[in-house]
């Protein structure tokens, strides 16, 4: 028979423990919105405890969005195999994925929250934005990057990010809309930038050389004529 008794963690258990928690929270509400009392309760342990283990709510916030910031780092990793849009469209849906399941927390991240403008916070921001730029850069085989190349992926990050935010403000647009559309903006990036240089224009042929007939590309491109139909 169990005898209730509570098993104590050890310290770094506890932090992330806590962190874990905080996250859960921060996926509910804004960060800005949740208090210290709550993230004690949820972990059933006293308020002071909490400061035992960090100095303040700033710097649980911090340690709460490191994690998720290698979280989301992580949804941009996907194997060199297979045609392009099919890759970029399985990365905008674990992007999504983060999204929805963090939603307040995003938001608040992305439009200011308590730890928006921080040195550790911002560092944390450019690393997922770097991260993401390298693994896009990595697909399309490049090792000296262009500099209009460069222009358009981080364009490109940028554009993902404030369509994310839009997106969470009401859901007025299906989310499975926005993955496509994505992969088509980053299509229509390049072939802008294509139109403008040479080595853009070399890279976008290797780019849709074997993309299928039913792939985002090429919905890409049917969608475009029928336009001039």
């Amino acid at each position: 028979m169990s005898t209730g008794v509570r098993r104590r963690m050890g310290v770094e258990e506890r932090r992330q423990q806590l962190i874990g928690v905080a996250l859960d929270l921060f996926s509910r509400r804004s960060p800005d919105d949740v208090s210290i009392d709550e993230i004690a309760t949820a972990a059933g342990i006293s308020r002071p405890l909490v400061y035992h283990y960090f100095p303040g709510k700033l710097s649980l916030y911090e340690a709460a969005l490191k994690r998720a910031s290698e979280d989301l780092a992580s949804r941009f990793a996907e194997p060199h195999e297979g045609p392009l849009g099919a890759r970029l469209l399985r990365v905008m849906g674990r992007f999504f994925d983060f999204v929805d399941e963090h939603g307040p927390g995003f938001s608040a991240l992305m439009r200011g929250g308590p730890a928006v403008g921080s040195s550790a916070t911002n560092a944390l921001i450019d690393s997922v934005r770097q991260a993401a730029y390298e693994q896009i850069v990595s697909h399309l085989g490049v090792t000296d990057t262009p500099p209009r190349l460069e222009l358009v992926v981080r364009s490109w990050i940028s554009l993902a990010e404030s369509t994310a935010l839009i997106w969470l403000d009401g859901r007025r647009i299906p989310r499975a809309e926005l993955e496509v559309q994505l992969v088509h903006d980053f299509a229509a990036l390049a072939a802008v930038s294509a139109a403008y240089d040479e080595d853009m224009a070399t890279l976008l042929k290797s780019m849709v050389k074997d993309e299928p007939a039913d792939g985002p590309f090429a919905e890409l491109v049917g969608r475009l004529i029928a336009l001039g139909s």
